[in-house]
């Protein structure tokens, strides 16, 4: 058993913090480790260390839980530091988005404007990347920096490159929408393998057994099959509905996870034209995210209650592990268990043919002691690279060029490359009204 720091920023999630609690619980590996939870939202801070404090002292796990509102004093002696942080919480994507369907934007296709990675909250998330990144290279400079929070893809891209001497790595759970694909299928996860490369929010099944045999054909009875049934019956906007099916016939490869759902941008943006095309397809970002924000509070109402209420915190919460993979990282860093994690990192050794090398990418990696070693995948089909290289990966780059130029005509240029955008004029009148709401005023000043 082997003690480690994990220092926690914005833990006031909550869920995040609460999954790596149960984690950590049940990883014999890792049970004397120190957590440190820091948040500048006491009350959420305190009902979130409350509620992994007694879930931990009720199943009996040794772990040192602290708290502070001190990102300093959170990072002193850290092995690991975790970033889940969001800046403006969701009223700033909501108001700026309403602002967006105003100027004639839609949900679909866009993950600069209409998604929960629009450019005025990357903005602030970006700056707060790179403060915390500055403050472990003095405080704890041999901790490995781990980003959960958005924007991965540009987070892990703009770090990376500027800072290859930290140690960092991105993490999303999206991949694991393989398992509601396998489920569906009438597969055990345990019986399955697969590949699922591509670039964060843009990620597509190109390898997959199940028993150690090809699963494509029992892919391709679903699809031609049992898939029109369950696409009338699964809620709308389903990761793995129509759309996505209509996208495997199109393109050779499912789409997993956020390729294909409103939590990755809804890609592609044909089939979020009108209101009656996205009925055909099953489709209601709108409702989506509404449903997304409800479930949020719901489980921030449910901590706060959870933490304080009378109820023992192990009855009301699953036991088993959750799919999150920072613990099972952690491990295998920490304690040389060699296992494979879906990570984001610099497609510095090309593990997948066709991005930029100095472009993030989302891939297997096999995790010891030794680090963080990615695995070269099997190669996308060159109609899937070619619509990632246009719709993902050269809207980041321009956001990039902008944010580190501070040039305001190429956050103009960066709207207008969004697939509902059709003029200069629309793009520069969406972009004043964005920062002239009050408390854009920094980044208005940011921007020349």
């Amino acid at each position: 058993m082997m003690s480690r720091k994990i220092s926690v920023i914005g833990a006031g999630s909550g869920i995040f913090s609460l999954n790596m609690i149960k984690d950590l619980c049940l990883t014999p590996n890792l049970i004397n480790s120190e957590i440190c939870f820091m948040d500048i939202d006491e009350d959420r801070l305190d009902a979130s260390y409350t509620l992994c404090k007694r879930f931990s002292e009720e199943t009996g796990v040794k772990l040192n839980i602290s708290k502070t509102t001190d990102r300093i004093e959170c990072l002193q002696g850290a092995d690991y530091v975790i970033n889940t942080v969001l800046i403006g919480g969701y009223k700033g994507w909501k108001e700026g988005w309403e602002i967006g369907k105003k100027w004639g934007y839609r949900f679909g296709g866009s993950m600069h404007i209409m998604h929960d990675e629009a450019f005025w909250i990357n903005f602030y998330q970006l700056r707060m990347m790179e403060d915390i990144l500055q403050d472990i290279k003095r405080v704890c400079p041999d901790a490995w920096y781990i980003m959960i929070a958005n924007p991965v893809m540009a987070g892990i891209t703009y770090l990376q490159r500027k800072y290859p001497e930290v140690k960092s790595v991105g993490l999303c759970h999206g991949y694991s929408g393989i398992y509601e694909l396998a489920e569906e299928l009438g597969m055990n996860r345990e019986d399955i393998t697969f590949q699922i490369p591509g670039v964060n929010h843009f990620v597509w099944l190109n390898s997959f057994y199940h028993k150690g045999e090809d699963a494509k054909p029992l892919l391709d009875e679903w699809v031609n099959g049992a898939a029109v049934e369950f696409g009338k019956e699964c809620g709308t906007s389903c990761g793995i509905g129509p759309k996505a099916v209509d996208l495997y016939k199109r393109y050779g490869l499912f789409p997993i996870g956020d390729t294909a759902n409103p939590g990755g941008g809804a890609w592609g943006s044909w089939y979020h034209t009108s209101p009656e095309v996205e009925k055909v397809w099953n489709e209601d970002p709108d409702a989506w995210f509404k449903g997304y924000f409800e479930y949020s509070t719901g489980q921030v109402e449910f901590i706060k209650k959870a933490a304080y209420g009378d109820d023992k915190v192990s009855d009301l919460i699953d036991g088993g592990h959750s799919n999150e993979p920072m613990i099972p990282l952690i491990e295998a860093l920490s304690c040389d268990v060699e296992r494979v994690v879906i990570v984001n990192i610099l497609n510095d050794n090309e593990y997948v043919a066709g991005v930029p090398r100095d472009f993030e990418v989302e891939i297997p990696a096999l995790v010891s002691k030794r680090g963080i070693q990615g695995i070269k995948t099997l190669p996308l089909p060159k109609q899937i690279l070619s619509r990632m290289l246009r719709d993902r990966i050269a809207p980041v780059e321009m956001e990039l060029a902008a944010y580190e130029s501070h040039d305001k005509n190429l956050m103009v240029d960066l709207i207008m490359m969004d697939p509902f955008n059709r003029t200069r004029e629309q793009a520069e009148g969406f972009l004043e009204e964005i920062l002239n709401l009050p408390y854009h005023t920094e980044m208005k000043a940011y921007f020349k």
